[in-house]
């Protein structure tokens, strides 16, 4: 999955969590929306950027900077380790100074590794319990193989159309609401 598919996906399931929660504890959430209910509990930025966390220190780090090494874009941030690390340091934060924004991270980031399916990668998703060593995988044209699977495989252009239509969604509520500075300030709708 990329960009789109990640970050929209997140936001919309977040977005139903949260307002499931809301209307389950029956809040008075009459003229608010799910969104904004979402925001009364996290910084959004924060989600959106933890549903990118494993590919923006992966990608660097196994396909650039130590190609040799890993060549591959799924290593230590995909794993359950890293998962378990920012969500235990979250929930410290939590408990220690009610803070939540690395539980914020530690969400979006359990995300990612559900879309990507790490369940299928369980030498990475279990790494170092499996072994130490990551996969390597072919990286070359790996880039004209993703505008290639974005044009011709559903499992790719359906998510990430998803994603698109999600974050189109939220970028129409904030315009509406006038509340892009809020949010880009904050990480809230209202």
């Amino acid at each position: 999955m990329l960009i789109l598919g990640h970050a929209g996906i997140t936001l919309g399931a977040a977005t139903l969590i949260a307002g499931a929660v809301n209307n389950r504890h029956a809040l008075k959430i009459t003229k608010i929306s799910w969104l904004a209910s979402l925001s009364h509990y996290i910084d959004i930025r924060l989600l959106l950027v933890g549903s990118l966390l494993p590919d923006i220190i992966d990608k660097p780090v196994g396909q650039y900077f130590f190609r040799e090494t890993f060549n591959n874009g799924r290593i230590f941030s995909h794993t359950l380790l890293f998962l378990v690390v920012i969500a235990a340091v979250g929930f410290y934060l939590y408990k220690r100074h009610h803070q939540v924004w690395m539980l914020t991270l530690a969400a979006g980031t359990l995300m990612h590794l559900v879309l990507d399916k790490m369940w299928n990668a369980p030498a990475t998703l279990f790494w170092p319990f499996m072994g130490i060593t990551f996969e390597k995988i072919e990286l070359a044209g790996w880039v004209s193989n993703i505008f290639e699977a974005l044009l011709s495989d559903p499992a790719v252009y359906i998510p990430e159309a998803v994603g698109l239509a999600i974050l189109l969604w939220f970028g129409l509520i904030l315009a509406g609401r006038r509340k892009i500075g809020v949010f880009m300030k904050y990480g809230k709708v209202d």
